[in-house]
């Protein structure tokens, strides 16, 4: 077998456990095995089972929305369900979507597809080149990765025929950044050999390639230093705005944004952490941090316009679109044909706002928002001549199935297709709460329990959370959890309770909560979640022993500190896809990339604080730790498995009691390349889960 060591990854005298980052040595995956059977023959039951059917149930429900992209006339989706597991992507018109039952034209069939070619393809999406006026949409790149993880192959296919075209763009697989440069050339942003590749992990070369050439013969384009991020160039195909726009992202918050001159690539004028956007003759602007222009103190987590040829030619009046308070933050933003829709959460709620800039940006509150809701407004095809200001409308919450709306600005919205109920959601209530964090922050949570809730502390209580990257967790219908936890009892009648934790690191509040736990401030994540963590005690909503705790990727980093630092607040962990060992991180798969969020354990002042969230080092003999699942995927090429290995093997070498391990031997960063993987891998984290707290295990 070949083996496959992760970059960079050469020994440490400290880790005795280095063997295990060789992703796929004989050795490391015979451990793997071994570690499955132990943890399958515990959790693996008849109950299992049964739970696996019902949330399997859900993923594939033919009665789910098929969400949708306009292109032309036509409307794209791609779907998987029990019959087609790796999934169908398909298009129809919109007299056939919202007919009683719709008619699909299937373009591409990836279970057919993978057993023609020997490969177990997973969907990544499509790119369009855009049409001649008045011509069909008819070519794209379809990107499938082999295996689930980040690196797909771009292949060139004619919707049209429904073939990949003969002898068309064909790009390996490898972590791509690809755009369209005209009928006959892609920006290719690619593993062109040594040296196209940053620390990252990503491209940093960005070369043109033409229709017939070989790789080898693409010219150089654009490119970056090794140690940023990721070098990106990509075509504005929109008629009248045609233009070439190079992205240096040097880590997660701060780029370089170029647009291609007569003599070149021009760097826009603005600091390196404002994020850019273009539509039409408008640029948009909203930096992460203050920003003095000219005098002007422009808000971070503000929204800014200006004209581009302005811009460049040097005026800087910019326009102020939205101005953050201490609860509302920007979230996203779209463009209609004459409108701007911004997404916003007030404490963690959505409110939809409208701006009409030939009004003067006059803005108006969009009605649809409901409190405890998310909502997610976008624009359905802002160059169609006659929908060209119509938005969708994606309404969700806790206890409501989610529903896709279709309206026109200054007109109605209607329901197009709705999610049915996959849980008696009727006898379950949603709350909000804050709870107060070690230096007197309020943070809040939104907790889902049973009408009849009995505060006595009895309650099996599960609390997720994320704290990271400055993603906002917002609520969500979920099938999985509402059968998965809501839906469980105890011997004694009660229900599980799901708590959603809105912890700093995230974007609840804009780029301030997020900054506020940002390297040697990350303690004050895990201070959040751990407040809630007693919060939720103090008002007798459960206790340590009946709390649970979960996470993912950097949630997988939250939850390892739970495990290390506040091991006494919870009865259970399940751990997936996790950061663990910061000393190792920037080494390991894509972890040079997080720097910018967690600091650089090479450098020894950093590694004082990075060392103190570090699970892995953070392990103490004789400390009673909760029962703890950590689970994983082989083809992760984004966190990889090898943290999530090491732990584990740690904690048994250390004789720490209640740990268990599982990797997916597929299915990338996801965990899972497809419904009956995914519901594997919920129940597996939701069976341990329940029985840890419940006495069953």
């Amino acid at each position: 077998m070949t083996s496959t060591t992760d970059q960079q990854s050469g020994p440490t005298s400290d880790d005795e456990f280095i063997w295990l980052e060789d992703i796929y040595g004989d050795s490391p995956l015979d451990w793997v095995r071994a570690e499955n059977a132990v943890t399958e023959q515990q959790l693996v039951t008849d109950d299992f089972q049964d739970m696996e059917r019902k949330i399997l149930e859900v993923l594939d429900s033919t009665e789910r929305i098929p969400l949708v992209s306009k292109r032309g006339g036509h409307y794209y989706n791609f779907w998987r369900d029990q019959e087609h597991p790796k999934g169908l992507w398909r298009r129809t018109t919109w007299d056939s979507y919202t007919a009683a039952q719709t008619e699909w034209e299937v373009l591409l069939d990836l279970d057919a597809l993978s057993a023609d070619e020997g490969t177990e393809w997973v969907w990544g999406g499509a790119t369009f080149l855009r049409p001649a006026d008045g011509a069909p949409y008819q070519r794209c790149l379809v990107a499938l990765s082999p295996d689930g993880g980040d690196a797909r192959r771009y292949r060139e296919f004619d919707v049209v025929s429904r073939t990949f075209v003969a002898d068309g763009f064909d790009i390996p697989a490898a972590k791509s950044r690809i755009s369209w440069a005209g009928p006959d050339a892609l920006h290719v942003a690619t593993d062109f050999g040594p040296g196209s590749i940053t620390t990252s992990s990503y491209p940093r070369t960005v070369r043109t390639v033409r229709r017939g050439e070989p790789l080898t013969a693409a010219e150089l384009d654009f490119e970056i230093p090794e140690t940023h991020m990721m070098a990106l160039v990509v075509r504005d195909q929109t008629p009248g705005y045609e233009r070439d726009i190079a992205v240096d992202t040097i880590d997660f918050y701060t780029s370089r944004t170029h647009l291609r001159g007569a003599d070149g690539w021009v760097q826009l004028d603005v600091p390196d952490d404002v994020n850019v956007s273009f539509h039409r003759q408008w640029l948009v602007l909203r930096p992460r941090t203050d920003w003095n222009v000219n005098g002007t103190v422009f808000a971070a987590g503000s929204l800014l316009g200006v004209e581009l040829d302005a811009f460049l030619a040097g005026e800087r009046s910019l326009i102020t679109l939205f101005q953050p308070d201490a609860t509302t933050s920007l979230q996203s933003w779209s463009w209609t044909r004459d409108y701007l829709l911004i997404n916003l959460l007030n404490d963690v709620s959505s409110e939809i706002r409208v701006l009409k800039p030939a009004d003067n940006w006059r803005s108006e509150i969009l009605d649809a928002c409901p409190p405890l809701h998310s909502v997610d407004a976008y624009a359905v095809d802002d160059e169609d001549d006659d929908a060209g200001n119509d938005y969708w409308l994606v309404i969700s919450g806790f206890l409501t199935p989610s529903t896709l709306l279709r309206g026109t600005i200054g007109g109605k919205h209607a329901p197009v297709k709705s999610t049915p109920s996959f849980f008696d959601d009727d006898r379950f209530t949603v709350e909000q709460h804050f709870a107060v964090s070690k230096d007197g922050t309020r943070v809040p949570y939104f907790q889902v329990g049973a009408k009849d809730l009995v505060l006595d502390g009895e309650n099996p209580t599960l609390l997720s959370g994320y704290g990271g990257f400055e993603n906002a967790m917002v609520p969500a219908y979920s099938g999985v959890i509402g059968r998965g936890w809501l839906e469980r009892t105890t011997d004694g009648g009660r229900h599980g309770v799901y708590v959603l934790a809105n912890i700093r690191g995230g974007g609840e509040y804009g780029p301030a909560w997020h900054q506020a736990a940002l390297h040697a401030n990350r303690h004050r994540a895990y201070e959040d979640f751990a407040a809630i963590a007693m919060d939720l005690v103090s008002r007798g909503v459960t206790r340590p022993e009946l709390l649970g705790c979960t996470g993912r990727s950097n949630g997988g980093l939250l939850v390892g500190n739970m495990l290390t630092h506040y091991p006494h607040l919870f009865g259970a962990i399940s751990c997936g896809v996790p950061l663990l060992d910061m000393r190792r991180y920037t080494k390991l798969s894509a972890g040079y990339s997080w720097i910018a969020e967690y600091g650089d354990p090479d450098k020894p002042e950093e590694w004082e604080y990075v060392k103190t969230f570090s699970p892995y080092h953070q392990l103490r003999p004789g400390v009673t730790y909760p029962r703890t699942l950590i689970w994983t995927a082989t083809s992760d090429d984004r966190v990889g498995p090898v943290q999530a290995r090491k732990m584990a093997a740690r904690m048994k070498a250390m004789e720490i009691g209640n740990v268990w391990f599982h990797e997916a031997l597929e299915g990338g960063h996801a965990g899972a390349s497809d419904n009956r993987q995914a519901a594997r891998m919920h129940v597996m984290s939701q069976e341990f889960l329940w029985k840890a707290l419940t006495g069953g295990l």
